[in-house]
């Protein structure tokens, strides 16, 4: 049995992970053995989520305080088996990881949205499945950026290619003119 010292130092632990993280998606993983939490483990680590089975009573205690305590929704989520997943970086990669997981097997679909917290704000478990899960990420961001940024670009030089490309189709078909003659 853990001391008050070493509960104390997983409270603040866990205070710092939430404090930091621009995203937190809170799961019941009842039902999923070793080696598919293994797998959820690596899959969270690759994309630079943190994941921890935490006591719903010492999640409570690390909220005190702060914007989430006494929702309602949250405190509904904090009943039974409870994983927690941080997302430093991109804050729908752990919604992500998740909702792909438990698509791929039957047995995964064990693992349960609880809710979510983003910006200060408690997601439903649903909103984190259709929502969350659903937003571009950083990278798809990224891509999504410089397409605009180019799209000018491509059209400047598709315009400054007309000239050349019409002139080009002018004489073709006065050629093809020219042979149709002979």
């Amino acid at each position: 049995m853990a001391t008050r010292t070493e509960k104390a130092a997983v409270v603040d632990a866990v205070k710092q992970n939430f404090d930091k993280a621009k995203a937190v998606v809170l799961v019941n993983y009842a039902g999923i053995d070793v080696p598919q939490a293994t797998e959820l483990r690596n899959r969270f680590r690759a994309a630079n989520v943190e994941y921890k089975v935490v006591k719903n009573r010492l999640i409570r205690e690390a909220l005190k305080g702060g914007p989430y305590e006494g929702d309602t929704t949250l405190e509904g989520a904090l009943r039974g088996m409870t994983g927690v997943a941080w997302s430093y970086e991109d804050p729908s990669a752990a919604a992500k990881i998740i909702k792909a997981f438990r698509k791929e097997d039957e047995a995964n679909e064990k693992l349960v949205f609880k809710c979510g917290l983003v910006e200060s704000e408690v997601l439903s478990a649903k909103r984190v499945e259709n929502e969350l899960a659903n937003l571009p990420g950083k990278n798809e961001l990224r891509a999504m950026l410089l397409a605009q940024l180019m799209a000018p670009m491509q059209r400047l030089v598709a315009q400054l290619q007309a000239p050349a490309q019409n002139l080009n189709f002018a004489l073709d078909a006065r050629r093809r003119q020219l042979a149709d003659k002979q």
